[in-house]
């Protein structure tokens, strides 16, 4: 009986021959038998695909004057607003009862940390303002020179999980086109290792053919530029005359040229089906191929004028060309390892390659697997695993502009950031968006890239985990090492949360260690495209935050105690980032769900919040995208509470049982993702419900509850049907319901083998040894229940 199961084609549900293909967030990745082709564009998707500039343009005085404008705006009307409306009630009615007084305290409580969280969004964007208007970009020159004879090493890993082979090389090929002297780039595949299903095992091969197929292409480029940097180098040795000053130029000319060609030449195979594919084509092919030709367009100029850069110049640009089409690729899997961690989350699958890094390795087979154990003298069969003095993490959906890494170690060898651990660019979205959901959800990523690039400003930055340049020594400060079944290991991220990329900024917090985020933008990573792989996302980031705010008041007690300064606007920042889901979230509930009083609405409520919503519109704007984004953003954020809710209380869960909350991965596929039925069920109550207050509100005249509500109802509204759709929405449902009603049948459990089988060479001699009595002692348990059972019968 063949398989059924859920899916889209060509933009429309049905059934697909036999089969239909279910796309959940538990399934934690793509589904096999998904469309390669484009997904069809929306009304209302984003028709911009070219990205904003890498430098932010310099903010004009004014726009800092009226940020600082707001913030005093934000302040006062919260001032104003305890004042005459807050204390004013309690003072005016000294009988109203327990129950007025409790309203007035919660509403208070709730507008309170509401406005708290739009004055940190103010602060980190007057941060973002200043640092983009005193911001100077490092000259290309600078950094050839600073490379140039360059002996440290920079290891790119990039960890996957269930990735389509085409998102991940794209990911790949932007880390190896990376312009650094010393670059590895690894893959590290954290699929299971032999997958019984034949469309995921073709995936997997597909995926674990990458590096070698990266290798190959390199061959011939890389071949070409060291072979002419070394006669070049030659040259110089040999001091051969020259038979005029622009032989050499035109030399170098002819190198370049031949590297831009091959660029371009790349370029004209890509397949181009989607706006992720034209960003790879256009910034990272191309992008790079533009550089290419302005040097030969300034070496051009050079020879007419009969002029030539000096000998040192002209080397550090064919170092150049090495830099680019020089790099190691491999690909690891940890799960192929018994001695190394199988835990099912990004961190440990980092930590699983960190800890082998430095190291020579010799594979044992086990009756458990393969192990790693230190290797030997006399070991044939080794695995060597270098060292380097930096590490870049990089999400398999994610792609890297060109001098990403030449310009953060730039930064991190600058002169007083000896003890900056980790920089990064917050990633940006890729434009063109073809769906309403994943246009409004690259449009809050942008906002969010100018709120970190703010905290920086005020020594608030947070590690954001798709990107970022890690200072190996700084993992090294608080790796955490442990005995599991008897072997090490080390845990350098921590896996305590899903949140893994929060918790290491305040480890390395508390070891001395800063981070900053380097004001460009250098990395772009995907959207969810569709409303269940953003259920995905939403929850995993609102689940977490509460349970590392005790390590952030241990890293202020220990900052103080050293005599380190805190500033009170770095904890303010970090404590809203941390936890302003929590309050945000409950805040929102209490106001969508309570009646208040309508003696406790004032003007200066919407006076307080005004320049927040004016703020974004401003930033959205600058940005790329619309003002009255800010509309579509609070109507997203309200399909969005039940999800964050759910991470809240998640959190809250983890608090209590001390149980890890499992590492859920986004799914990044190009056909829809079902969300679970109560997240879709959810924004249809929550306008219900506002329709319920609008009508009751009107027959009690509460004017201003009733426009909340029916601003709540239509804000909601819209966001179900352009984020979620109608359909989709019956759809989901109905799954729902179904794999509620449906039960899987219990296979019967294999009864355990006997001890010892009768003919010696059954014996599994290799488990006997390996594990002991602990298997022997398990076969004894399965044989006397088993005599137990015959009895009773």
């Amino acid at each position: 009986m063949p398989r059924v199961r859920w899916g889209r084609t060509d933009g429309e549900w049905g059934f697909m021959s036999d089969q239909i293909v279910l796309l959940r967030p538990d399934d934690q990745g793509t589904a096999d038998g998904q469309s390669s082709k484009a997904r069809k564009r929306q009304w209302g998707a984003e028709k911009r695909s070219e990205p904003l500039s890498i430098v932010h343009p310099a903010p004009s005085r004014r726009k800092i004057v009226l940020g600082r404008v707001g913030v005093l705006t934000t302040v006062l009307a919260w001032l104003g607003y305890v004042i005459t409306t807050v204390l004013k009630q309690l003072v005016d009615n000294p009988g109203a009862g327990f129950r007025f007084g409790a309203e007035t305290l919660s509403y208070l409580v709730v507008v309170s940390f509401l406005t708290f969280s739009a004055l940190m969004y103010l602060t980190a964007r007057q941060g973002a303002l200043t640092r983009f208007r005193t911001h100077r970009r490092v000259p290309r020159g600078e950094l050839d020179r600073h490379f140039f004879d360059y002996s440290e090493g920079i290891t790119v890993l990039i960890p996957s999980y269930a990735e389509e082979p085409e998102v991940v090389r794209g990911t790949m090929w932007s880390a190896v086109l990376q312009e650094f002297p010393d670059l590895s780039v690894v893959l590290l595949l954290d699929d299971p290792p032999f997958p019984a299903d034949p469309d995921v095992l073709r995936r997997l091969e597909a995926t674990r053919a990458l590096a070698g197929q990266i290798t190959e292409t390199l061959q011939e480029p890389a071949a070409r530029v060291n072979a002419a940097y070394a006669r070049y180098r030659r040259r110089r040795r040999d001091q051969e005359a020259e038979p005029d000053a622009g032989t050499e130029v035109e030399r170098l000319i002819a190198e370049y040229q031949y590297a831009a060609e091959w660029l371009e030449a790349m370029a004209e195979t890509e397949s181009v089906e989607d706006h992720v594919d034209e960003f790879f084509v256009d910034l990272v092919l191309m992008g790079l191929a533009r550089e290419l030709r302005l040097v030969i367009l300034a070496l051009t100029a050079a020879n007419a004028q009969r002029t030539s850069p000096g000998p040192e110049r002209i080397a550090e640009l064919y170092a150049r060309l090495t830099w680019i089409f020089n790099a190691r690729v491999s690909t690891f899997e940890r799960k192929r390892f018994a001695s190394l961690s199988h835990e099912a989350n990004k961190a440990m699958n980092l930590n699983a390659y960190l800890s082998l890094m430095g190291g020579t390795w010799h594979p044992e087979q086990t009756a458990d697997g393969t192990v790693l154990r230190p290797a030997g003298v006399d070991d044939g069969d080794v695995l060597s695993v270098p060292d380097t003095t930096y590490v870049l993490t990089l999400d398999a959906d994610s792609m890297l502009l060109r001098d990403y890494c030449l310009r953060l170690v730039h930064l991190l060898e600058s002169s007083g950031n000896e003890k900056v651990a980790v920089t990064q660019t917050p990633y940006s979205s890729f434009r063109g968006a073809p769906t309403r959901i994943e246009r409004i959800a690259g449009a809050t990523t942008d906002i969010q890239h100018i709120q970190h690039q703010g905290m920086t400003q005020y020594g608030a930055t947070f590690w954001v985990g798709a990107n970022a340049v890690i200072r190996k020594r700084a993992l090294e400060d608080i790796v955490e090492i442990s005995t599991v079944g008897g072997f090490e290991v080390r845990t350098y991220i921590q896996d305590r949360t899903v949140i893994e990329d929060t918790e290491s900024s305040v480890d390395l917090g508390k070891h001395g260690w800063t981070l900053a985020n380097y004001p460009e933008r250098l990395s772009y990573s995907a959207t969810p495209p569709d409303f269940g792989s953003l259920v995905v996302q939403r929850r995993r980031w609102a689940n977490g935050g509460l349970l590392i705010l005790p390590k952030l008041w241990e890293q202020i007690r220990k900052r103080r105690g050293q005599a380190r300064p805190v500033l009170f606007r770095e904890i303010l920042l970090r404590v809203n980032y941390m936890a302003s889901i929590t309050w945000a979230s409950f805040g929102l509930l209490f106001l969508l769900a309570y009646p208040y009083d309508s003696r406790l609405l004032s003007p200066l409520v919407f006076l307080a919040a005004l320049p927040y919503f004016l703020a974004m519109g401003s930033d959205l704007r600058d940005c790329g995208h619309r003002f009255s984004d800010i509309f579509r953003i609070y109507g997203f954020n309200l399909v969005l509470l039940p999800v964050n809710l759910a991470g809240v209380l998640k959190s809250l869960q983890q608090a209590l049982t001390g149980d890890k909350i499992p590492f859920v991965r986004t799914p990044k596929v190009k056909d829809r993702t079902a969300a679970p039925a109560l997240y879709v069920l959810a924004p249809y109550l929550i306008v219900a419900f506002s329709l319920l207050t609008v009508w009751r509100n009107w027959q009690l005249g509460n004017w201003g509850n009733a426009a909340f509500a029916a601003f709540n109802a239509i804000m909601a509204a819209g966001a179900i049907r352009a984020y979620i759709g109608l359909a989709n929405s019956g759809v989901d449902l109905y799954l729902g319901v179904l794999n509620w009603l449906y039960v899987e049948p219990k296979k019967p459990k294999a009864l355990p083998p006997a001890i010892i089988p009768k003919i010696p060479e059954q014996v599994d001699w290799q488990s006997l040894l390996y594990h002991g009595d602990r298997r022997l002692n398990r076969d004894l348990r399965g044989k006397n229940d088993r005599r137990k059972r015959a009895g009773s019968v």
